[in-house]
Formats: C-alpha cells, sequence, structure tokens
C-alpha cells in the first residue's frame, strides 16, 4: 500500500523554494545556451520549455524552466512548486499580468494564459499526470489546489 506524502515543513519548504529558483536558474541558462538541445527534457522524459512572466513587484521579465503539455496550439503548465503549501511566484506573476513568453526549442512564441476553468482542469488533469507522476503527489502533499495553466498563441 501506497504511503500519502506529508505535507512539507517550513524549513523544507524555504530549501525547496530556494532549489527550484537556482535548478530553474541553471536549467534556463543551458536551454538558451544551447536553443533547447540540452535542459529540454526532465529526468523520466517529460519535456521542459521555459516561460518568461513579468514580475509583479519588480516590472522586469521573469524566466522558470516548466514541464508543459501540448494541447493542439496550447501549452499546458501546471503551478505545482512541488507540492508546496503556496503557488509559485510565476504563477501569481500570469495572474497580474497573462502575457507571457513561451520558449520550446529554439521557438520563442509570445503568449497569453489563463488558469484552466475546473471542465479544462479536469480534462487535462489526467494527461498531465500521465506525462508526469510526479503531480498526483504534489496535489495529495497540499491543501491547495494545484493550478493548471493554459498559454495560447497571440492572435496575429
Amino acid at each position: 500500500m501506497a504511503k500519502e506524502p506529508k505535507p512539507y515543513t517550513a524549513g523544507q519548504e524555504r530549501f525547496g523554494t530556494a532549489f527550484i529558483r537556482v535548478a530553474s536558474k541553471v536549467n534556463a541558462f543551458i536551454f538558451r545556451r544551447t536553443k533547447g538541445r540540452f535542459g529540454a527534457t526532465f529526468p523520466g522524459g517529460a519535456p521542459v520549455c521555459l516561460m518568461t512572466t513579468t514580475g509583479v513587484k519588480t516590472g522586469q521579465p521573469r524566466t522558470v524552466a516548466l514541464l508543459y503539455l501540448r494541447d493542439g496550439h496550447d501549452v499546458v503548465v501546471v503551478a505545482s512548486k512541488g507540492g508546496m503549501s503556496e503557488h509559485p511566484q510565476w504563477y501569481g506573476n500570469l495572474v497580474a499580468d497573462p502575457n507571457v513568453t513561451v520558449e520550446i526549442g529554439a521557438d520563442s512564441t509570445p503568449m497569453l494564459a489563463h488558469t484552466a476553468t475546473d471542465a479544462e482542469k479536469a480534462r487535462l488533469w489526467p494527461m498531465l499526470v500521465a506525462m508526469y507522476k510526479g503531480y498526483a503527489d504534489y496535489q495529495a502533499r497540499t491543501d491547495r489546489q494545484i493550478p493548471v495553466v493554459v498559454c495560447s498563441p497571440k492572435p496575429a
């Protein structure tokens, strides 16, 4: 019988937040330096994109490396933060300003992001968990509802 994941302690969340920040910066650097030849796949095979938001406080571009799922022309990402108790900072940025840029390989696409509706999430969540099983554990670990974000290409 599988053990239910426990919520993170405050110390684990501080460490995890710092680790995620550093790992994402390193991944973004390698991804861009190699035009997506390296850093574009997570261990286990899930694809990685870079998403750039505008910082709420700074107004500066903020780039994070995220697992993604293609859904037609849309790119779907998950604001999981590993199942920690608070949403990742990038999610607050895109809620405040839904204009994002998504980089997949050498391609960079301006997109509009929105939090998936309940119906969209119900359809997408099983596909996301099939792509990366960790998402189910992350949701089990936290009381917050982990947002699913749909990024759609901006109309020409």
